[in-house]
């Protein structure tokens, strides 16, 4: 398949996800209109998502205009750009520093991923989400907090112990979501990171896939037992390793193991960190086609006909928010997925992986 795959004319749930990414993800028509807009993209631009839609480039700002010539290059040279550090000039008087990456899609669409570089927005003009984002929160946390309440009466009326505890995993599903829901309420807000510990977080997705995934599939755990704490989001972690682990299930594994070790002096974007916390997940799948080998991280690239694509996107995302990062070997029947986490040194005040 190509490196960016086309994006279908009506896919609810690529645009579903795509929405819970901090990364600003707009699509744009051979003539320059936004065909698409994730909330944080409408939020960097100050943009309603109402309006977003048929809303031509030029409408967003200076900045926005300058990127034309970016633009043109990926959709006529077929080809995905990276640009470090652009300084954006936005309609609302705002400057923003932001890493970019464009990329051609099908029928002449371009495919633009904003993301912003730390302490880059102006807050002289702060932006809030729209009403309609707030109502469609509430709309989501209702039937959760029906499903909750009826998994927890369900725990409390079924005496097999097996029900009770895949009611509880429902209970703490639903609780997660909720949590979800509030954060993408909170204009830039950033995960509160507290101590865990990641076999603890491990464990919550080994369970999970176990509960959606077929009998016949084995999972296996080699844990370091000195593997310490380190500061993370316990959610936003699990929600990393599941996609992880579901990806390994779409690419036809009948094996999927969790590893975690301790590695030393180990060098994380430019950083040398002391003490890092690594875990990776092993499967025995199909392996990564070639084809997608360099853009794999990207919105919207998917092996599959019915993929997202926004999955790994995701997962990376997660992975920068904790300091760390997310890599990959892969071959038929042997794919490794290996996490980066930097573990804080008592004593030294600082973030060592």
């Amino acid at each position: 398949m190509s490196a960016l795959s086309p994006l279908p004319a009506a896919s609810a749930r690529i645009f579903e996800v795509a929405d819970q990414l901090e990364t600003g993800v707009a699509v744009l028509d051979r003539e320059n209109v936004l065909t698409y807009a994730n909330p944080a993209f409408c939020e960097l631009f100050a943009v309603s998502p109402p309006r977003s839609r048929s809303l031509a480039l030029a409408a967003l700002g200076e900045g926005a205009r300058a990127l034309a010539p970016l633009i043109e290059r990926a959709r006529h040279g077929a080809e995905t750009l990276h640009q470090r550090d652009q300084r954006i000039e936005t309609r609302a008087e705002r400057i923003l520093h932001a890493d970019l990456t464009i990329g051609a899609a099908s029928g002449g669409a371009v495919l633009i991923e904003v993301h912003p570089l730390g302490g880059e927005i102006d807050a002289a003009t702060p932006l809030s989400l729209s009403e309609s984002l707030r109502g469609l929160a509430h709309e989501v946390k209702n039937p959760l907090a029906g499903v909750r309440g009826a998994a927890q009466l369900l725990a409390r009326r079924v005496a097999d112990a097996e029900l009770v505890r895949l009611a509880d995993l429902i209970v703490t599903e639903a609780d997660r979501l909720a949590a979800l829901t509030d954060r993408l309420l909170e204009p830039g807000g950033k995960p509160h990171l507290a101590a865990l510990n990641l076999h603890e977080v491990a464990e919550r997705a080994r369970a999970l896939i176990a509960a959606e995934a077929e009998p016949e599939l084995h999972l296996d755990r080699d844990y370091d037992p000195s593997l310490p704490l380190l500061r993370g989001h316990g959610d936003r972690l699990l929600q990393l390793v599941l996609n992880l682990m579901r990806n390994a299930l779409q690419a036809g594994a009948a094996r999927i193991g969790l590893r975690t070790r301790v590695e030393h002096n180990v060098l994380i974007g430019e950083k040398v960190s002391r003490l890092v916390a690594r875990l990776d997940v092993i499967d025995d799948g199909a392996g990564v086609p070639e084809a997608m080998r360099d853009t794999l991280f990207l919105p919207f690239v998917s092996g599959r006909s019915k993929g997202t694509g926004l999955g790994l996107a995701l997962a990376q995302e997660i992975a920068a928010e904790h300091g760390g990062a997310l890599s990959y070997r892969s071959r038929p029947g042997n794919t490794v997925f290996t996490l980066l986490l930097p573990i804080a040194l008592r004593g030294r005040g600082e973030a060592h992986g």
